[in-house]
């Protein structure tokens, strides 16, 4: 009697586990496509979409390189969302060396282009953070690489 017991219940187990079918699983892949499209054509959204993806490991392998590549395409741009999330992994030095001019220089651009007052709110704290690791000179240089960035469109 135990012993049926114990089968039945990690048949459930085994049920609960079980891939998903094939058909739900084409379906991520063909979202993941038409996103990894979007981002190749330039589309920042998308582009910072798959560099979260990557640095995350959600959806894709984790891989701070990739990550930095489409988010330094998408903060190319002027996409404050990237510029936040690439100052970040200059201060975290994920995928980079760890630069806190670079670093204060993306978070500085994200803080003056946010869409809202609580992204630039967000922004800003994040940036005066790193902003207390720094010197005074590399501050300035810092806001000089802000002041001097033009943004460039891919499309």
């Amino acid at each position: 009697m135990k012993a049926a017991i114990i089968l039945a219940a990690i048949g459930l187990v085994l049920v609960q586990v079980a891939p998903a079918p094939a058909a739900e699983a084409g379906t991520v892949v063909v979202s993941q496509g038409a996103l990894f499209r979007a981002a190749e054509r330039g589309d920042p959204r998308a582009q910072t979409r798959l560099g979260f993806m990557y640095e995350t490991g959600h959806g894709l392998p984790q891989d701070y390189m990739l990550a930095v590549a489409w988010y330094q395409r998408a903060a190319e741009q002027g996409y404050p969302r990237a510029e936040h999330l690439l100052g970040m992994m200059y201060q975290r030095a994920q995928g980079v060396t760890e630069d806190y001019v670079t670093a204060y220089k993306w978070l500085n651009l994200a803080t003056a282009a946010a869409r809202s007052r609580s992204d630039r709110d967000f922004y800003q704290r994040t940036r005066d953070s790193v902003g207390w690791k720094m010197t005074v000179a590399q501050i300035t240089e810092a806001q000089w690489r802000s002041r001097h960035f033009q943004p460039r469109s891919e499309r």
